[in-house]
């Protein structure tokens, strides 16, 4: 809040008294670039992702945040009242009713006595010390001058200011390393100003007044009475100074402008709402990245197989957007506003009924919030009711006479298929004032637009967005989606965090489910083959192709308490032998294999008496004696396999989701749980004879809190075999899906997912060569399953940010490339955490060094040094200076490095001169030594004198 002039004289006074003492300078730059940028959210689920674009965020301390879970690269701090306490906090009741000395009525809280015996021990042990143990290293003191709003002498006020002091002096003595920021203060730093790392206050130019519930603007008087306050914080103190000032959070221009101001005093600017519930604005600027799907899916339908989850999401994951999903049948988010949200995207199939007022509420709000939506199939709701005439929407009168003939068509419209027009199926609707219709559909006087953009963003209603073709159960689009939707939700052209590429080149996988490993073999004509799948795997394929694989089985099938007792130790010393490779890493298809995800959960839901009806049968392996429990089919497999069939460091490192690979989120929070990662599921299709991008899959679903699942990037050879009925060849045709992943946009990495039972035919293995054989005669980089699913999380968790026209991008250091505009590329000179770059499909891909990049955009690259432009292996600890470049290398396979501006350049490879082959711009990197075995290499470029 803005001080009041009574708490200003009080300040000044005390400030003054020392002022003399204290030798005048500048702050050091150095501390107000360690501090660097300063974010402060007391919402009660702060938004990781976004906020983990600034240097420190400083949260409420009964939010959900847990530092130690979180990325070191932001510090993240808790709020602490000191001067004051809220009904609500956990320690409230356990304060003596005789140290509660006051009220500050427009916060509903009690002023507490600063001077009571026991109260600052009483602090570090109730207050900080829960925090210090949940991981927070770092506190914003707050509320530090609410005693004068009950001391009114000169000795209340020293006696309640020298409390204060030893408060502070009680935090550091516990925590000498606790790192703290004052909220003004002013009046206790001659004594305790060593132990802060910077001062805060409020309301340098626009305020937020809590009695009154608005903004308002700060006077003159007030904000020279606070600049004079930071000149001496900075002038004596040394300490960096922050303004944290209010504005609506969907008034940009309030916000800029206030930063600007702010930014020109020397201080630190952070501007956001008057609550701090939503994530604001300093020097960077935070873009969102997160879109919501709003469904009305079918009782029957699972989440999985959603309009949502099978079209949406892929074209927005390509634009660099995670997706969240809801149900217009539950409650709609409240927390839905700009800051964080790209965009609301709406699929409705048909009337969403009683749903209606509250959505149209809802919706009413949203687009005020300044969220842009867009209409997907159907409105949902009456053209020409509340939600209509909101969305400025005309309902079209009359009726149709004549053939309804096109009239006006924008280039993405016919996209994948241009559907034929049938009058029945026309949403009669014309886009409005200020729109620019897509299509637009007229007979004589009846005209529809069947798709446009709006001034709040658009719609493209059916058949116009996915046609259904029930003759041959595919779909296509009518629409080109990315173009619509990066128009529609006026998507920001941000560095996109890309999960097929690293270093240049697309990435090549492979994973194998378990089924069929207790199958026989089948290469003898009128018989079985005496062995078992598992070998002929480990002598064809394992030992010959010597890339990551991750290698599953299923319980049911391997162990004792399976299916095959009398087979278990056969089969089990196979898989020991396959788990033991040094390419492999150990995965679990689960303990029954759950055919049926759904019926699962119903089997759950009955026995547990949360649901009544029959049990569901056969939905997993008819193991004898087994009742089925999630817990025994995640925990009970991977103790299995950890114990008879891995050593103790090479453990379950994934699940493999079996069967309709639709997972519950218990059953993805419990893999979470057992410490392992979960793939599969997705079902990208695409081939010569599925055409579509409808058959592409999307990067996962975000089933609830701590239970994404991640899909894998390709299907199975069961797919292309016709559900294992023939041909027996058929996976060959994934090839087709690789090539069609990669141009003209790459969708998707390489991956090479089959099942064990594809060694049992020899037709089956010899298509699997064949896979392998194109595979790896393309430019690629080898991962392991684990090295994706990582990547994949990475992305939903990356923040992306602006500082001026730079571009900053934040993560876990798993991801290692965002994919910018094709034509341009990173101006080099002065980035910083980028290695170098490459033109490939749909966009130029930039190589992150690490978890944490800097750098401006433009057509031509300004730098001289030297830079990687492909590589097949994960470079680390970057050292870029003037005609120098040093990194470490290493790769699973033979390292493949090529180096730009470096033909006159030396390299040496672990000290050792290596040979370097410059063929026009691309210099290409000969391995030498023990470099070629995979294990880490030291390379050093070194250009000029």
């Amino acid at each position: 809040m803005v001080a009041t002039t009574k708490f200003r004289a009080l300040i000044a006074i005390a400030v003054g008294a020392v002022l003399y003492t204290s030798l005048a300078g500048a702050v050091s730059t150095e501390k107000a670039s360690a501090l660097g940028n300063v974010a402060f959210y007391y919402g009660n689920q702060p938004p990781v992702p976004e906020l983990q674009a600034f240097d420190r965020v400083v949260v409420d301390a009964d939010s959900n945040i847990s530092p130690r879970n979180l990325s070191s690269r932001t510090k993240w701090m808790a709020y602490l009242s000191v001067g004051e306490v809220e009904p609500n906090r956990s320690y409230a009741k356990s304060i003596p009713r005789e140290w509660l000395i006051g009220r500050n009525n427009a916060w509903d809280s009690s002023v507490i006595d600063q001077a009571a015996p026991g109260w600052p021990a009483f602090f570090v042990k109730n207050v900080v010390a829960p925090l210090w143990v949940r991981g927070f290293r770092g506190f914003f003191l707050d509320t530090l001058d609410s005693y004068q709003l009950v001391a009114k002498t000169p000795e209340a006020l020293e006696k309640q200011r020298a409390g204060l002091i030893a408060v502070v002096r009680e935090i550091k003595s516990a925590y000498p390393d606790a790192e703290l920021i004052f909220n003004r203060g002013f009046e206790i730093l001659p004594e305790v100003g060593q132990f802060a790392s910077a001062v805060a206050f409020e309301s340098l130019y626009r305020g937020w007044s809590q009695a009154q519930k608005q903004y308002v603007e700060v006077s003159e008087s007030d904000r020279k009475w606070l600049l004079d306050r930071a000149k001496t914080v900075r002038d004596v103190y040394h300490l960096p100074v922050i303004a944290i000032d209010y504005c609506a959070p969907a008034d940009t221009a309030c916000k800029q402008s206030t930063v600007e101001k702010i930014s020109a005093q020397n201080i630190i600017p952070y501007v956001a709402d008057g609550g701090l519930q939503t994530v604001g604005q300093g020097v960077i600027k935070v873009v969102p990245r997160r879109i919501l799907v709003v469904q009305n899916r079918a009782p029957n339908v699972n989440i999985d197989n959603s309009e949502g989850v099978r079209f949406l999401s892929t074209p927005l994951n390509y634009l660099g957007y995670k997706v969240e999903f809801v149900d217009v049948k539950e409650a709609l988010p409240e927390a839905v506003s700009s800051d964080i949200y790209a965009g609301i995207v709406i699929w409705f199939n048909g009337s969403i009924g009683s749903a209606t007022p509250a959505f149209s509420d809802w919706m009413r709000e949203r687009i005020k919030a300044g969220v842009p939506v867009a209409f997907m199939n159907q409105f949902g709701v009456p053209v020409d009711g509340v939600l209509g005439r909101q969305l400025g929407l005309q309902a079209v009168q009359g009726r149709l006479q004549g053939k309804l003939e096109v009239t006006t068509r924008d280039p993405m419209m016919g996209f994948e298929m241009m559907p034929s027009i049938n009058a029945a199926n026309i949403v009669p609707v014309r886009s409005g004032k200020d729109s620019a219709p897509l299509l637009t559909l007229s007979a004589g006087n009846y005209t529809v637009d069947a798709a446009a953009i709006t001034p709040w963003g658009g719609y493209a209603m059916s058949p116009y967005a996915v046609v259904t073709l029930d003759e041959i159960d595919q779909t296509r689009w009518a629409i080109q989606p990315i173009e619509f939707f990066r128009r529609a939700l006026r998507l920001n052209l941000l560095p996109v965090p890309d999960t097929t590429t690293e270093n240049g080149k697309r990435l090549l996988m492979t994973h194998i489910d378990g089924d069929g490993f207790a199958s026989r073999i089948e290469f003898f004509a009128g018989g079985r083959g005496p062995g078992f799948p598992g070998d002929v795997l480990y002598k064809e394929i394992f030992t010959h192709y010597k890339i990551p694989t991750t290698m599953s089985v299923i319980e049911g099938e391997t162990g004792q308490k399976g299916l095959y007792p009398q087979l278990s130790k056969e089969l089990e010393a196979i898989a020991k032998k396959i788990f033991a490779l040094p390419n492999v890493e150990v995965a679990t298809h689960t303990y029954s294999h759950p055919y049926e995800w759904d019926d699962a959960v119903r089997f759950t839901e009955i026995k547990e008496g949360r649901a009544t009806g029959p049990l569901p049968k056969d939905f997993h392996l008819p193991i004898p004696g087994y009742v089925y429990n999630n817990d025994r089919e995640i925990n009970g497999s991977i103790n299995y396999i950890n114990n008879e069939l891995t050593k103790p460091n090479k453990p379950v490192k994934m699940v493999l989701w079996p069967g309709s690979c639709d997972p519950p989120a218990e059953a993805v929070r419990m893999a979470y749980a057992a410490g392992v990662l979960n793939m599969n599921g997705g079902d990208t299709l695409i081939t010569k004879s599925r055409p579509s991008w409808t058959e592409i899959g999307s990067l996962g679903i975000n089933k609830g809190p701590g239970a994404f699942q991640v899909f894998a990037p390709n299907q199975n050879e069961n797919i292309y075999t016709n559900d294992w009925l023939g041909p027996f060849y058929g996976f060959e045709r994934v090839i087709e899906t690789f090539q069609m992943t990669d141009t003209p946009y790459r969708f998707k990495p390489v991956d090479i997912y089959y099942h064990s039972y594809s060694a049992t035919k020899l037709a089956s293995l010899k298509g699997l060569k064949k896979v392998y054989d194109y595979a790896l005669s393309q430019p690629n980089f080898p991962i392991y399953s684990t090295e994706y699913v990582r990547k994949v999380l990475d992305f939903e968790n990356m923040s992306v940010a602006t500082e001026g026209d730079e571009w900053i991008v934040r993560g876990a250091g798993d991801l290692r490339t965002v994919r910018i505009p094709e034509g341009d590329a990173p101006l080099t000179k002065q980035a910083s955490g980028v290695v170098g770059y490459t033109a490939g499909p749909g966009g130029t891909y930039v190589h992150l060094a690490g978890d944490m990049a800097r750098f401006r955009v433009g057509k031509n690259d300004d730098g001289r040094a030297p830079y990687v432009a492909s590589a097949n292996g994960r470079i680390s600890d970057v050292t870029q200076e003037s005609g120098r470049l040093m990194f470490n290398f290493q790769s699973h396979v033979k390292p493949q490095l090529a180096l730009a501006r470096a033909s006159n350049c030396a390299v040496t490879v672990n000290g050792k001169q290596a040979r370097a082959i410059t063929k026009g711009k691309i210099t290409d990197i000969g391995f030498i030594g023990d470099a070629a075995s995979g294990s880490v290499a030291r390379i050093e470029v070194r250009c000029g004198s």
